[in-house]
């Protein structure tokens, strides 16, 4: 039997994904084929999808790294797949926002005492919760006191994450050489240079620390963002104050609607407004580093990743929006040119770049809007379809490194988004917060007239 006969063959590119031998695939498939023989071809492909679910899990965790983060970037971006694809995967997903196969608690107690001191115990930590609160990418946190009363969040990197992270680098930088050479707007090599700089800095909890400190500071007494306070750090640990509160990704899974609204106009807000505020711009969206206080506010945590942005969010974002919903092409054209996002000597036909956009930037027209899975799957399937003239006019679009992190952020913000399901007052938040943007010039919304 070949491997595309077997019901939910996925376990087979599952397999290969997750580098486990085709072979055991197989037999797996075969194995539980058997056992219910008789049972209707879909019970059979649901649970060796359920199956394979658990297997990614497991391997993704297990490599920990660029392997996590990978996983972790899968469950941002599972709303814009296909439902037959995503719904199998989606717990699972999930659990790779918030947890991973942890360190024992003596390999723990070993860390603390080279990083806090041989006395951590009782001096600095009155007490700690051996069993980790959450266990990610590169390092797992485990809820403790501190010797003033303070619940707090003690993060642990984990030994050899540094090596791990950029050996899968360097895995991920061959396979995108020969992927950007398919495309011919994308220089890939200064893309990869950065991501590998950006992610690098993830390693350094001394930057870490400092990032928090800075975002802290600026969202000082916010009445909608709480970033907790780091009380000590070193190479491998940090010490926070610990936020208590609702894991955005519960909302995502059984909210009732008035607490989606709530969260998704609070997480698109801090988006928007951190880079203004803050002068930095919070890069690692996905669900895990927030919650929902019991006041009410959104609790941001994990400031690993942060891009550095001393004047804020670039004017010419705005600009490009702008000319985008205005329909303005040849203006759209220009600004893209000079930002580099369409390289020397390309041409593109501007109507075609205005109808290529559509689909991502017409919320914006809308007073209120509620993205959802259905609607990103749909944006998702405009841009990517190859039948749609404008599908080539995408390909001749390039990536600037110094919009890299914008970029990331931006799509696993709209996945997140479109998890959680909530109605927010994109247009105002949009007009309000992005710099650049010329209201005057925006159609009004399309149901209010």
């Amino acid at each position: 039997m070949s491997e595309r006969e077997i019901p939910g063959s996925s376990i087979a590119r599952a397999a290969r994904l997750a580098g486990l031998p085709l072979g055991h695939a197989g037999r797996a498939a075969l194995g539980v084929g058997k056992r219910v023989g008789g049972r209707p071809a879909e019970a059979v492909a649901a649970e060796l999808q359920a199956r394979t679910a658990e297997q990614m899990f497991a391997v993704l965790g297990q490599l920990k790294g660029g392997a996590m983060k990978f996983g972790q970037a899968l469950s941002v971006m599972e709303a814009a797949m296909p439902e037959e694809l995503a719904a199998p995967y989606r717990a699972t997903l999930t659990k790779l926002q918030e947890s991973g196969p942890p360190m024992g608690a003596d390999r723990v107690h070993a860390i603390l005492a080279e990083e806090l001191g041989p006395r951590w115990a009782g001096t600095k930590l009155v007490e700690f919760d051996d069993v980790p609160a959450a266990a990610a990418s590169i390092g797992q946190v485990h809820r403790a006191t501190w010797r003033d009363g303070r619940e707090v969040a003690v993060k642990i990197q984990y030994p050899g994450a540094a090596k791990a992270l950029l050996s899968d680098l360097n895995q991920i930088s061959r396979v995108a050489r020969v992927a950007g050479s398919w495309v011919p707007g994308i220089d890939i090599k200064p893309i990869m240079d950065e991501l590998r700089a950006r992610m690098s800095e993830e390693l350094d909890y001394g930057l870490e620390a400092r990032h928090q400190r800075h975002f802290a500071r600026a969202f000082r007494d916010d009445e909608d963002v709480l970033v907790p306070d780091v009380l000590v750090e070193s190479p491998q640990v940090i010490v926070t104050e610990w936020v208590e509160g609702t894991p955005l990704a519960r909302v995502i899974a059984d909210g009732t609607q008035a607490e989606r609204d709530q969260a998704a106009t609070l997480y698109l807000e801090f988006q928007l407004r951190a880079p203004t505020l803050a002068r930095l711009l919070h890069a690692d969206p996905h669900p895990g580093n927030f919650r929902i206080t019991p006041d009410g506010r959104l609790g941001v945590l994990d400031f690993g990743a942060v891009n550095r942005l001393p004047e804020g969010l670039p004017v010419e974002m705005g600009g490009i929006l702008t000319s985008a919903l205005a329909g303005d092409g040849e203006e759209l054209v220009r600004v893209l040119r000079a930002e580099g996002f369409i390289k020397r000597g390309i041409d593109i036909d501007p109507d075609g770049l205005v109808e290529y956009l559509e689909p991502l930037v017409e919320p914006i027209l809308h007073e209120e809007f509620t993205p959802t899975r259905e609607w990103l799957r749909g944006a998702a399937a405009q841009i990517q379809d190859p039948r749609r003239p404008q599908f080539l006019v995408g390909l001749k679009l390039n990536l600037p490194p110094e919009y890299l992190l914008i970029h990331r952020v931006w799509l696993g913000g709209i996945g997140v988004l479109s998890q959680i399901g909530g109605t927010v007052p994109l247009r105002d938040m949009v007009c309000a917060y992005l710099p650049g943007v010329d209201e005057s010039r925006i159609p009004p919304d399309p149901s209010s007239v």
